[in-house]
């Protein structure tokens, strides 16, 4: 099983090695910043208590779209930015790769928040990967409440649109870019 997810994560890898984070034109930059600052008003609006952690965290990675879709294999990719403090530091990419009962597509966004500096400068390391689906909290009225980090890290994503049935198995993968890098 850890062979076919590691076959997955290189096959995801291979599928967005030219995808770079960084966006191309002022303007797309602009638009990402807008969707992102979009993205923490619906994520506040729908569970205040999610304020409690962009207050009491080292920094955020944020991804305003990400698109997944699946057909027994799926694949989901989004761009972001990443925040230390309250300071936008860098550009991030999301790959993710799974394997399993899955199909249908969907946009989401995704919010993961640092509990340290320690866990962002683990995360901005090349390649960074972990199962994000295993310890998400789907943004509901209430549910940062219940909601705290695990190795670091809360996960919280919301269903933009689409439908997805899934029961996989799989990971996700990132890439960082500083901002002073173009």
């Amino acid at each position: 099983m850890k062979t076919m997810l590691s076959m997955l994560m290189l096959a995801a890898v291979a599928l967005t090695a030219g995808c770079s984070p960084v966006p191309k034109r002022a303007e797309s930059r602009e638009v990402l910043d807008a969707q992102i600052n979009e993205a923490f008003v619906r994520f506040k609006e729908e569970d205040p208590g999610i304020q409690r952690f962009f207050d009491q965290s080292a920094g955020y990675a944020a991804f305003p779209r990400v698109f997944k879709g699946a057909f027994w294999i799926g694949g989901a990719h989004g761009n972001g930015i990443l925040y230390e403090g309250s300071q936008a530091t860098g550009y991030v990419s999301l790959s993710q790769a799974t394997l399993g009962f899955s199909f249908g597509g969907e946009f989401f966004r995704e919010i993961i928040f640092f509990r340290t500096t320690a866990d962002i400068e683990r995360f901005k390391i090349k390649d960074y990967t972990f199962s994000a689906q295993a310890t998400a909290v789907a943004i509901t009225a209430g549910a940062a409440a219940k909601a705290d980090y695990r190795d670091g890290m809360a996960v919280f994503v919301m269903t933009d649109a689409g439908l997805m049935v899934d029961a996989s198995i799989g990971g996700q993968k990132f890439n960082y870019v500083p901002m002073t890098v173009r």
